[in-house]
């Protein structure tokens, strides 16, 4: 029987020739310890201590799904929203404010100082520009105090789907905008 010889090796230069594995990866990712608690298993045996009405109390309407009052219960008594008069030819709107009212972005005066005259001024434009975050139900341009004004307006700045306060319509025309569809509407919203 022949016996094999082996060349010996030699040794790797790892660091060199390896690279260095990562730190932060997605297969590396895992939560914080204790940041996920182990969850409770409900009706496993007495020793766990989670048997009969397993943590939901007593038995009755609090334990039962979706069981107990609502906000509105007022104990038993006619609750606040039905002891209001229903008038004949008034709007149940005005009862409902969360889904019938309007809420503008709203925007001062002074805000416009630095507008490019040859820009419009529409609810797109001012979003744009970063003076609104959100339009929500439409733009209203208010008057605002003379100490928030930094700068002068610029003069023939064109207006589109805005409203305006009072006040603002009276500085916006005196340095000759020209205020569009707007400045024939009612602007008391």
């Amino acid at each position: 029987m022949a016996t094999k010889t082996t060349k010996p090796r030699a040794p790797r230069a790892k660091a060199a020739a390896e690279a260095p594995k990562p730190i932060f990866s997605l297969a590396t990712l895992k939560p914080n310890a204790h940041s996920r608690p182990k969850r409770v298993r409900i009706g496993r045996g007495h020793g766990s201590g989670m048997v009969k009405t397993g943590g939901e109390g007593g038995k009755g309407q609090t334990v039962r799904s979706g069981g107990g009052k609502g906000p509105a219960f007022e104990g038993g008594q006619t609750p606040w929203a039905r002891r209001l008069p229903q008038r004949k030819g008034v709007s149940q709107k005005a009862r409902d404010i969360g889904h019938f009212r309007q809420t503008y972005a709203v925007l001062n005066v002074g805000d416009l100082a630095g507008w490019d005259a040859s820009v419009e001024v529409s609810p797109q434009s001012l979003k744009e520009q970063g003076k609104l975050r959100n339009l929500r139900d439409g733009v209203k341009i208010l008057g605002g105090s003379a100490k928030k004004t930094t700068g002068t307006l610029p003069a023939g700045l064109i207006f589109r789907d805005i409203l305006f306060s009072a006040s603002a319509r009276e500085a916006l025309s005196a340095v000759g905008a020209d205020l569009g569809d707007a400045a024939e509407s009612e602007t008391t919203a």
